[in-house]
């Protein structure tokens, strides 16, 4: 007898011995495929480029460069540009997107100007001349607050005479500053509606649920509940980055008054596509938006 009672607690201590096998290599996969998605995830999500001598770094037109603290000692780098009409029509602040810095875009600030906006480009911590290295949307976000209270102290501008124009990455910013922050616009150029609705067309095959491991969350759709301003959405259609759906998520959930404008043809990069008629349609909106 004492042998079976023995022989049976010898079995039961091997299917404990197996199941807490098995656990311990469910807990270390589950690691690292976390970590293997949050490896992949900053890889998609920011793609800093920094400062290249030469003469890309030349100063826009009427541009100063301007150097802005933010969150934790990090000094931003940007251009501030002055309209080239009297007096500006607002201050404009542009949040570029996931790649690149400034440096390719000074020709938009100078047409910007051109149409009567003093024109703020930066870039966050990590990119071009800026200090630091970006991690995730917190410091996106910190980033975004600093430029904001420098435009308001720097140049006396009004809150409801500044207008926060973001494309792709640069979106989130945008909904996250004006969800808490009071503007006279907002413009979202190729935006998404959130990091889980892209990670469904990036990443099919990943459960939903897998999403909230996800270091980022940029809940924009959710976050445009409390931004009360006039919204314009912009989006290339079809986007070979950001689908054109994404942009109608967000125009579906947004408060009015809001306008929406499709570029056929345009892809991810409306501004570049749409030139000079693409910029004036920006100016007309900015202008109604600000008599209202």
């Amino acid at each position: 007898m004492f042998k079976k009672v023995d022989k049976l607690n010898r079995g039961f201590q091997y299917l404990i011995y197996k199941a807490m096998r098995l656990l311990i290599m469910l807990i270390v996969t589950s690691f690292l495929l976390i970590y293997s998605l949050r490896f992949y995830e900053y890889g998609v999500t920011f793609h800093p480029e920094r400062a290249a001598s030469g003469n890309l770094w030349k100063l826009p037109k009427d541009g100063v460069d301007v150097w802005v603290n933010s969150q934790g000692g990090i000094r931003l780098h940007g251009w501030f540009i002055s309209s080239q009409i009297k007096p500006a029509i607002a201050t404009l602040i542009y949040f570029h997107g996931n790649g690149g810095n400034i440096s390719h875009i000074g020709w938009l600030g100078e047409s910007l100007s051109n149409r009567g906006f003093d024109v703020l480009l930066f870039d966050y911590r990590g990119y071009g001349r800026s200090e630091g290295d970006i991690r995730d949307e917190r410091d996106l976000y910190a980033d975004a607050d600093s430029v904001y209270d420098y435009v308001l102290k720097a140049s006396g501008a009004s809150p409801d005479r500044i207008v926060l124009y973001g494309q792709s990455l640069g979106t989130t910013a945008v909904v996250d500053l004006a969800s808490r922050k009071i503007c006279g616009a907002v413009i979202l150029e190729s935006a998404l509606s959130s990091s889980s609705s892209m990670a469904s067309v990036v990443l099919p095959w990943l459960p939903r649920w897998f999403h909230r491991f996800a270091r980022n969350r940029f809940d924009s759709a959710n976050k445009l509940s409390n931004v009360y301003c006039p919204i314009l959405i912009t989006h290339g259609e079809p986007d070979n980055i950001i689908p054109a759906e994404e942009g109608r998520k967000l125009y579906a959930v947004a408060n009015q008054p809001k306008k929406m404008i499709m570029v056929p043809g345009a892809d991810h990069n409306v501004f570049g596509y749409g030139g000079d008629w693409y910029l004036n349609e920006i100016t007309s909106f900015i202008k109604i938006a600000l008599a209202k």
